[in-house]
């Protein structure tokens, strides 16, 4: 009799796991709360679905926030480069845009959910509808599962790949961690990652809808830069998001968010001179207009009411009366627009959910439990987390392949 193996979760990692452990002659049943496969993926990327980062194994490693170390031997069996190939070699061609990051060509993350789907389904894995309420073990390790309907199904091994507890309407909401609980692991406090930022500033919500481009977004701790990088963000109704924005939640602790200040420079490209000489030329330009009416070439349209205001600039004054100093303080400000973050938004609005099941606990090589033999996790159930940029699911990709290959 084949071994049986039941992989909970249907996901990245989970379609991952069982397509490889039934391609190495094991008995799986794959199980999932929900009717179709990855529901997660499928909203990845805002449906373009970021599928890995084209970089090596070092640079992968230097993008994952929590427990890096841990991965050593799951990026080194299924890495960046595997992963691009598996998908390629299933009929999703890929591209390659800034930072390395990598899609199907197509645009579309159904085309990823429809390779991975059929992956696990030709390798000859049945999928099934449920939830499981326990797992079961004994002396000698995993016995069965029961579902929440009381139903017991007896297996050898179960891969446990139910997510993280962000976005709860696609499945993950957080089951993993209770039936890991009932089997004696620890499970790192659960908290966003990857997440919009509430701010303390009413602004904000006046420049709702307003898209910055080619920006320099820089997070400070006290005196210290904890993180800065160009690229995009947007400004809400209640604070700020955009890819600058949820990479930047990443490195803020959120039981310490009053030590933090985010700083946005509006005009990266140019130095603090260059950018006076610039103010210098708008300003005689529009010599004989009101301060208000004189930056329409330098900033966008929603942001000049609130720019003027913290100037402290009257929008009346005429151009030719603003003096040097004022000018200096024009500059620090476009150069710096400070903004205090004040909470993020609700766990169920994360990306990524950081925090889960202890690794101290996981062998990395196998991803099995150092508790109980036959139990193994995959992907987001682990204390395991990374910036944006595809590094999420490679996580999952790596650590599901580690699982499937050594079940």
């Amino acid at each position: 009799m084949k071994q049986k193996v039941v992989v909970i979760g249907a996901g990245a990692a989970g379609l991952m796991a069982a397509g490889q452990a039934a391609m190495r002659g094991k008995d799986v049943l794959l199980i999932d709360k929900n009717a179709r496969p990855a529901r997660k993926v499928m909203i990845t990327g805002k449906g373009r679905c970021n599928v890995t980062n084209d970089c090596d194994n070092e640079t992968f490693l230097k993008n994952v926030r929590s427990n890096p170390r841990f991965l050593y031997s799951a990026i080194a069996g299924f890495s960046t480069a595997d992963t691009m190939a598996f998908f390629e070699g299933r009929g999703v061609p890929l591209k390659t845009e800034r930072g390395g990051r990598v899609f199907p060509v197509s645009d579309s993350a159904a085309d990823i959910v429809d390779a991975l789907s059929s992956f696990a389904s030709d390798a000859g894995v049945p999928y099934r509808t449920g939830r499981v309420a326990r797992i079961q073990a004994g002396e000698d390790g995993v016995e069965g599962v029961v579902l929440e309907d009381g139903e017991r199904i007896p297996c050898t091994d179960v891969i446990l790949a139910t997510g993280g507890q962000s976005y709860p309407g696609t499945g993950s909401s957080g089951d993993g961690y209770k039936l890991s609980k009932m089997l004696g692991h620890t499970v790192a406090r659960i908290r966003p990652s990857l997440i919009p930022i509430e701010t303390k500033e009413e602004f904000c919500k006046e420049m709702q809808g307003l898209s910055l481009k080619n920006v320099t977004l820089s997070v400070t701790k006290g005196k210290k830069k904890v993180y800065s990088e160009l690229g995009e963000m947007l400004f809400t109704h209640f604070g700020v998001s955009g890819p600058l924005v949820l990479s930047a939640s990443s490195h803020i602790d959120d039981e310490k968010m009053d030590e933090y200040r985010l700083h946005i420079d509006l005009k990266p490209g140019l130095s603090p001179e260059q950018l006076d000489a610039r103010l210098l030329r708008d300003f005689e330009k529009y010599k004989n207009k009101d301060f208000f009416n004189s930056l329409g070439d330098l900033l966008p349209r929603k942001m000049i009411p609130v720019v003027v205001r913290l100037s402290g600039v009257e929008g009346t004054r005429k151009v030719h009366q603003i003096t040097r100093e004022e000018r200096r303080g024009l500059v620090e400000l476009i150069k710096g627009f400070a903004i205090t973050p004040k909470a993020f938004r609700p766990l169920n609005e994360a990306i990524v959910t950081a925090g889960g099941v202890s690794v101290r606990e996981v062998d990395p090589k196998s991803m099995q439990s150092k508790l109980c033999r036959g139990l193994y996790f995959a992907g987001e159930v682990l204390d395991l987390d990374a910036y944006t940029g595809g590094f999420n699911l490679q996580i999952a990709f790596s650590t599901g392949f580690a699982a499937g290959t050594h079940v």
